[in-house]
């Protein structure tokens, strides 16, 4: 119950903070600090509400340290990068969309990684004994398709919406930006592995590589862009 009360605790506090660094007077401020922070909160926040920290105290091992660190980033920044259109309903909507799919993502990539771990030690007769209490892999599993399907759905509403606004500013609809290829190619990613749950039952190592190769693809293309912009090119 204790531990329960921290993490409300710590996310009531996060939320703060990050968001006196985000909203400013001259409208939001997403820079690579802030997005990397927003999106570390955001998945402590979808693997506690989901109970993926209970069922898998691996997760919560790797994500709440990782999180603490990305809280502390803000304040340590000094790059800045100012959304244009933040004011626009449509934009906020889009842009909340899109970090909820990214979180999403990342709260199933640690998951795939700890439940390969444990069926492992599972098949070498080596039992995790922190998870004994939790429920079957095969239950997990089937949570986490879920929880990865539900991501998809956002992460293509975010594709969709953005290639409308797009159209709408700039007259065209997709520029050719390292964001865009790696976002459709982290969709495309995504999708194939849906795909080939569905028909043909992929699960374990296949379906491991494949959500990660999707998920690296997806903070390549908006982490790693922002990255690169802003922390080397200072752009």
């Amino acid at each position: 119950m204790a531990g329960q009360v921290l993490l409300v605790a710590a996310l009531v506090v996060h939320a703060i903070a990050i968001g006196f660094a985000i909203v400013r007077d001259d409208g939001l401020d997403l820079s690579f600090a802030n997005a990397l922070s927003l999106v570390a909160g955001l998945a402590v926040l979808a693997a506690w509400l989901i109970g993926v920290l209970n069922a898998l105290p691996g997760v919560a091992a790797v994500v709440l340290p990782v999180a603490a660190a990305c809280a502390l980033l803000p304040s340590a920044s000094t790059s800045s990068h100012r959304v244009a259109f933040a004011a626009e309903p449509w934009a906020a909507i889009h842009i909340s969309v899109a970090l909820v799919a990214y979180a999403l993502f990342v709260v199933v990539a640690l998951q795939a990684l700890v439940m390969t771990g444990l069926e492992k030690r599972l098949h070498r007769g080596l039992p995790d004994v922190s998870a004994q209490s939790s429920p079957p892999l095969i239950t997990l599993e089937r949570y986490m398709f879920r929880l990865l399907g539900i991501g998809f759905v956002l992460l293509t509403f975010t594709l969709v919406s953005g290639i409308l606004f797009s159209e709408q500013i700039f007259g065209k609809a997709v520029p050719l930006t390292h964001k865009n290829v790696f976002s459709v190619a982290g969709w495309l990613a995504f999708a194939v592995l849906l795909f080939g749950r569905w028909r043909y039952g992929w699960r374990g190592r296949t379906a491991l590589k494949w959500i990660l190769g999707a998920t690296l693809l997806l903070v390549l293309g908006y982490l790693g862009s922002k990255f690169v912009l802003e922390v080397i090119l200072h752009r």
